[in-house]
């Protein structure tokens, strides 16, 4: 019963962000098909860098940040670049969640939602995938980069949306940075580094 008190708080409190947000409702609406899954636990060590940072501080989405932290311990980490040339270091501090989609738990046909943590000082490098893509940033800050567009440092409540197989990066400096990433389309086609 803990659990699912967990993730319906998280699934709550998630809608509520989302929804205050112009960029994310025009990206694509709150799923009204929403359902619950099993969801088996799965613990990496981006989980625990995760816990511990101190760093992350949100006046908009306090509820938020505190609701996917709570549930740390109960969703099922992803390890998404396992088996690519991605680094060892970067694998064990960039944290991911699904909140919404396959290993998670809740289920919608319409779009895909993340969480999304790096700690600061960390490059995610450039990538793509056939999804189109939305992130907002819950709390931190990060440089985000999109082939064809400047540079941009994106703050609490900021936004940026990825086409269908642009490519993209972020880093982060001094202070680390939490998203919810959401993907409408494509689901099923994994991230690539480019």
């Amino acid at each position: 019963m803990e659990h699912e008190n967990i993730t319906q708080t998280l699934l709550r409190t998630v809608q509520a962000a989302y929804c205050g947000n112009t960029d994310m409702i025009n990206f694509a609406p709150f799923p009204d098909d929403i359902e619950p899954q099993a969801v088996a636990p799965l613990h990496e060590h981006c989980c625990d860098v995760f816990l511990n940072d101190t760093g992350l501080r949100s006046e908009r989405y306090h509820d938020l940040q505190q609701a996917i932290r709570n549930a740390s311990e109960v969703v099922h980490w992803r390890d998404t670049y396992k088996g690519t040339d991605i680094s060892d270091d970067f694998m064990a501090r960039f944290g991911c969640y699904c909140i919404i989609g396959d290993d998670a738990p809740f289920t919608s046909k319409s779009i895909r939602l993340w969480m999304v943590y790096m700690p600061p000082h960390l490059y995610y490098p450039w990538h793509n995938h056939p999804a189109e893509e939305m992130y907002m940033v819950v709390s931190g800050s990060a440089a985000f980069r999109r082939e064809g567009c400047p540079e941009e440092e994106l703050l609490e409540g900021d936004t940026s949306f990825h086409t269908s197989n642009q490519p993209h990066a972020m880093e982060t400096f001094e202070t680390p940075v939490l998203c919810l990433v959401a993907w409408r389309d494509n689901f099923h086609a994994p991230p690539e580094l480019t």
